[in-house]
């Protein structure tokens, strides 16, 4: 038995349930961490001196509440010393953000993509990520993640990229190739975590949007591909093979017209980018995409449906229509109210921004997902 590995993973658990409880209720006292974390006063205490050490806590002012006692010490996440950063290759375009520990957005810079190569890919984002990783430490923050949203499957258990049909990649092993990429352009050395760039723009809210959601989630991206992030009992739903929210490539008409994918009548030939910009009234694809907001309702029955993505940024009227459809089905079914589709809160950005959140999403649950 590995006594050390052990005593080093339920340390990082804890130091986990610390800090979430703190992302949920901030200002909290070690105190108040013990007796709603379970564990000890002298195990808080330990654990708080570490994170206050390693930058990912700040203390406030004391306070003895009431009057009577020990002052008890406000703890705070600290947003003054950490940073992550977020990339998201779309079809066409890169995004790099550079964000707070709080999910502001510090920086950004977007650029079209040269070459859809995978080399080249990542030598290219990796020379965005060098300018961010700069200015954030021009600001004085300390690198401490990078995430990266490819539009495709990712297999987290293999770290390979099954398939991005609108790339034309199949079976790209693409961690070694982002890390090689940014060693060579001289990035810090930090983790690196990957995911499908809808289940990262899924995390921008689930993580950043201010306790607006629950503890589930879709959010549907629209662009020249469309996807889903699904978010379930705290956590990313990615399937077997990375392949879960697939939705653009799920048929809506048998024999329909072809897709990238090679299939027929899949939703991306009804309301992806160049399907909408062909229409005369774009916002008609709304109707299946209301389509498709409902089989994932009543599928999953999530806390929260968000939309995203270019087509929604340059077609807003879509959303109003999927609006419409869908409470159209749930009065048919007489189950309603049928839920509020609220657009994504970081607009373009959403990708960019949850793949940032991805490294934070990892840090705090260590038993999820591959080391």
């Amino acid at each position: 038995m590995n006594t050390t590995g052990d005593q080093q993973l339920v340390r990082r658990i804890n130091r986990s349930v610390l800090l979430r409880l703190l992302r949920k209720q901030d200002g909290l006292s070690r105190a108040q961490l013990a007796k709603a974390s379970g564990l000890t006063k002298s195990t808080v205490s330990l654990l708080v001196q570490g994170l206050l050490q390693d930058g990912w806590l700040m203390e406030g002012d004391a306070s003895n509440g009431k009057g009577l006692g020990r002052p008890s010490t406000a703890l705070h996440i600290d947003t003054t010393r950490k940073a992550l950063i977020g990339v998201e290759v779309a079809v066409d375009t890169l995004r790099v953000v550079g964000v707070s520990l709080a999910g502001q957005v510090l920086c950004a810079l977007d650029e079209p993509l040269v070459d859809t190569s995978p080399h080249a890919t990542c030598k290219q984002a990796a020379k965005l990520v060098k300018r961010i990783s700069a200015d954030l430490a021009g600001r004085g923050l300390q690198l401490h993640g990078l995430g990266v949203g490819l539009p495709g499957a990712f297999d987290e258990a293999t770290g390979m990229l099954s398939f991005a049909p609108n790339l034309g990649w199949r079976h790209v092993d693409f961690v070694p190739l982002m890390t090689d990429a940014l060693a060579k352009a001289g990035v810090p050395t930090v983790s690196v975590h990957v995911q499908n760039e809808a289940d990262t723009a899924a995390l921008s809210e689930y993580e950043f949007a201010n306790g607006v959601t629950n503890d589930s989630l879709i959010l549907v991206t629209c662009g020249v591909g469309v996807g889903a992030g699904i978010v379930l009992n705290d956590r990313l739903f990615t399937g077997v093979q990375g392949m879960a929210g697939e939705i653009g490539h799920s048929i809506l008409q048998v024999d329909g017209a072809q897709c990238s994918c090679g299939r027929r009548g899949c939703a991306e030939t009804f309301f992806g980018e160049r399907v909408l910009d062909k229409l005369k009234d774009p916002a008609e694809g709304g109707q299946h995409l209301g389509l498709v907001l409902h089989n994932l309702w009543t599928t999953f029955n999530p806390g929260s449906l968000v939309v995203g993505g270019s087509s929604i940024a340059r077609y807003p009227a879509i959303v109003e229509v999927a609006q419409k459809t869908l409470e159209a089905y749930a009065q048919s079914a007489a189950i309603t109210p049928a839920p509020v589709v609220r657009t994504a809160s970081y607009g373009l950005l959403a990708s960019a921004v949850g793949a940032a959140a991805l490294v934070l999403h990892h840090e705090l649950r260590p038993m999820h997902g591959r080391n």
